[in-house]
């Protein structure tokens, strides 16, 4: 036999051994004799050079170096039981329940793309909860989340999609009562309408690029809300000036029903990630959604981004969006 099978069969009747106390109780398991198992354990012991269990006619237990080895071996053990459920969830079709949670502001951005995913993957049933608190993925059993800014769970697993922009829109009616601005300076004293981050209670600053010097501009605010739909709909509406994402204000600008204000004073990327909890195996149907939204979501205006914590500044400054 080859001595690296060798010892894995040895590291695998040590470990049961161990985990169960007993050479018959890991013979069980494993299919073979308590003497198999005994030998294959007394084996590893002569490779190594040091005894891993005290054994007596009534009991076995764990030297202090088998202790140590057993814990390591038990995580060599485990990568290798998944190494093996993964390459057989490879070839299986994705299937099941996916429970996926995002800001409520998305829905523009998945109910495009959902026809699709529905009709590649028939057999996945997408429960897609809108929503703009934070959910812990681990505890709620949440399959993947849409999330912006920071991701300080080292539980969690994630993937950049590509950028978007925030804009600052106001009606055409709004416009012509107020007068249009030409630069930051020229918004003093114009209504705001500020969105309010629903986790922080924060305040959005308008992300404007100020000449060196120049104050911020003092405008009159008019209305705040946590939710981006009321804000789009209140600048829809005449009430002020609303700062958005570009996916959000794309259909009302192609209608002319909003106009886009200061674009070359603003410094605005965004940027959303997809998150799911570090498992040891990635499920087809998570595998499969994550590949699938990444691949569409932005893809017919931007560049794709590398991976979290690669790439150049202007690409790492993630604004917040409403799901922080």
């Amino acid at each position: 036999m080859d001595r690296s099978l060798d010892r894995l069969s040895g590291l695998a009747a040590f470990v049961r051994t161990a985990d169960l106390g007993s050479f018959v109780a890991a013979g069980r398991v494993l299919r073979l004799s308590p003497s198999a198992v005994g030998k294959a354990v007394t084996r590893l012991e002569e490779q190594l050079g040091v005894r891993l269990l005290q054994r007596s006619t009534r009991s076995l237990r764990l030297t202090e170096e088998g202790r140590l080895f057993h814990d390591r071996c038990r995580r060599v053990l485990d990568d290798l039981d998944d190494a093996q459920a993964m390459l057989a969830e490879a070839v299986e079709t994705p299937r099941g329940r996916l429970r996926v949670s995002a800001p409520v502001v998305s829905y523009h951005l998945f109910l495009p793309v959902l026809p699709e995913f529905t009709r590649l993957y028939p057999e996945v049933e997408i429960d897609l909860d809108f929503n703009d608190r934070i959910v812990d993925l681990i505890d709620e059993g949440v399959d993947v989340a849409l999330r912006s800014g920071d991701l300080p769970d080292s539980r969690l697993m994630a993937r950049a999609l590509r950028p978007f922009q925030m804009l600052l829109c106001a009606s055409p009616d709004y416009l012509e009562r107020h007068g249009s601005p030409a630069c930051p300076r020229d918004l003093d004293g114009h209504r705001a309408i500020l969105f309010r981050f629903p986790n922080s209670g924060k305040l959005h600053d308008w992300p404007l690029t100020l000449p060196e010097g120049e104050p911020e501009p003092r405008r009159h605010i008019v209305l705040t809300c946590n939710n981006m739909e009321a804000l789009r709909g209140a600048t829809l509406a005449g009430l002020g000036i609303g700062c958005m994402p570009d996916f959000l204000a794309r259909e009302p600008v192609a209608k002319g029903e909003l106009v886009t204000l200061l674009d070359r004073y603003l410094d605005a990327p965004g940027q959303f990630r997809l998150i799911w909890p570090s498992n040891r195996q990635l499920s087809p149907k998570v595998r499969v959604f994550v590949d699938f939204i990444c691949e569409r979501l932005f893809a017919a205006r931007c560049e794709a981004l590398p991976g979290p914590g690669t790439g150049a500044a202007s690409q790492s400054r993630a604004v917040e969006t409403a799901q922080t």
